[in-house]
């Protein structure tokens, strides 16, 4: 049996048997629900193992937990100081980390150590890096290969910023799909199709979210899969150059997907990324705009997608910058369609605040005492701090007001280009050396400015 999972999350409520209609109208139930601890709120606690580290996951697991029971404390999301007293933790934990508290917690409010009931996940990162899919045919490679959690990925998860629910969603969806089938819910009664697609405008950080989603996953279900892998898909190495060779090859790569789900133990995860240059809706080449071979193409995916829905373990994750190229039957396949848009007024603060703190981490940003112990509000607290001058700090208060000045003025980049505007901003600088944040927030309101009007029309 697994661990409960941690998107099994319910706030505490003062009456558990309370319960609202589809009216809203509160009911008494006389007999409240098992599945929960009572008054519990269950939160995820992940844990890195150092790469030397021999120790067994379910030994760290318990001491975790027993560490944990120790403490009298709030849970908020960040790391937690591994005890320098506990010798087995100090010799095999790299780090300990509480996740994703904010999606339960509403009004600032925080988690007490007697609501919460921790739910531990034990990992250690692969440093393998991705494998490539040597074909002895002469053809490009058809996928890359993670063996996951990845090195390459750690933190990744953390530093996308969207709006509120959106990565809560996805666990959510996820936790949902892999338990429906574990269940042996009746697919001709209930459908469900495991294939998540993402879609919006390019620079949004689709495929980030895709490749953070997969190893975020990799560690919470780690109990239930030990191994797990992601394959991203090189879509336009599946369009061979022989005419009618293309949908052969679609069929081969699945074929090879298919081996791998064939291990029960393992969860695979499969990204393909711009799927429209895979689904191409069929319509078009029937009109005589795209070659006939995108036919054979869609056919194929389409029906090794249908293969893999009796595999338990597989996820598809897929990407698209153009949604109306895609042929309709894949759209409809897909169990989620998520809209990834521009991040709105609160992200870009979120972002370049992250982008901020690193800098002043960093030493890149300094050039006053205490610098390194700068720490900037969220967006949630910012018109609190911003309406009570008087108890603020001013050099702080004057730093806020700059940022969010910037993320204004950014209205319109994506996240990609956000991410680089920190660094754009430091090469405007005269001197590029112990910078004073504040002047340095002034240069990169100028720099945002000019790559505004630099976007086409």
């Amino acid at each position: 049996m697994s661990a409960p999972s941690p998107m099994e999350i319910s706030l505490q409520n003062p009456q558990d048997n309370e319960i609202p209609d589809q009216n809203g109208v509160i009911a008494v139930d006389s007999a409240p629900s098992p599945s929960l601890p009572h008054d519990k709120v269950l939160v995820s606690v992940e844990v890195s193992l150092k790469p030397s580290s021999t120790a067994r996951i379910d030994d760290v697991r318990s001491a975790v937990e027993r560490m944990l029971e120790k403490r009298s404390l709030s849970y908020t999301d960040g790391p937690v100081p591994v005890p320098p007293d506990d010798q087995f933790l100090t010799e095999n934990v790299q780090r300990i980390c509480i996740c994703d508290t904010d999606e339960w917690v509403q009004n600032h409010e925080i988690l007490l150590f007697w609501q919460v009931k921790p739910v531990v996940h034990v990992f250690q990162l692969s440093e393998e890096g991705a494998c490539e899919d040597v074909s002895g045919d002469g053809q490009p490679s058809t996928f890359n290969e993670w063996i996951l959690p990845a090195k390459e990925f750690d933190g990744m998860w953390e530093s996308l910023i969207y709006e509120s629910g959106l990565k809560q969603r996805l666990l959510q969806y996820a936790a949902s799909a892999l338990l429906f089938t574990e269940k042996g819910v009746n697919p001709f009664l209930v459908s469900w199709n495991r294939i998540v697609l993402l879609h919006g405008p390019p620079g949004t950080g689709k495929t980030s979210l895709c490749k953070a989603l997969a190893q975020k996953l990799s560690i919470r279900f780690n109990s239930r899969y030990p191994q797990c892998q992601l394959i991203e898909v090189n879509a336009h190495s599946l369009f061979s150059k022989w005419f009618s060779e293309s949908g052969k090859l679609v069929a081969k790569l699945f074929q090879k997907i298919q081996e791998m789900v064939e291990e029960e133990n393992n969860l695979v995860f499969v990204l393909i990324d711009e799927v429209e240059s895979l689904a191409a809706a069929r319509k078009a080449a029937l009109s005589g705009s795209e070659p006939s071979d995108s036919i054979r193409v869609v056919n194929a995916l389409l029906t090794q997608l249908d293969k893999l829905k009796s595999a338990p373990n597989v996820i598809i994750l897929t990407t698209s910058n153009i949604t109306a190229a895609i042929d309709i039957a894949f759209v409809d396949r897909a169990d989620i369609k998520a809209y990834v848009g521009p991040p709105t007024l609160q992200a870009r603060y979120e972002i370049l605040r992250s982008c901020l703190q690193e800098l002043i981490r960093t030493g890149i940003l300094s050039n006053f005492e205490d610098c390194e112990s700068l720490m900037l509000p969220n967006y949630g607290s910012l018109k609190e701090k911003l309406n009570m001058p008087e108890v603020q700090d001013a050099r702080t208060l004057h730093m806020c007001k700059q940022l969010l000045e910037t993320a204004e003025a950014c209205e319109g980049l994506s996240g990609r280009s956000l991410r680089k505007l920190p660094f754009l901003g430091h090469a405007a600088l005269a001197s590029p050396y112990g910078c004073d944040p504040s002047k340095f927030l002034s240069t990169m309101i100028d720099t945002a400015r000019r790559e505004r009007s630099e976007l086409p029309d």
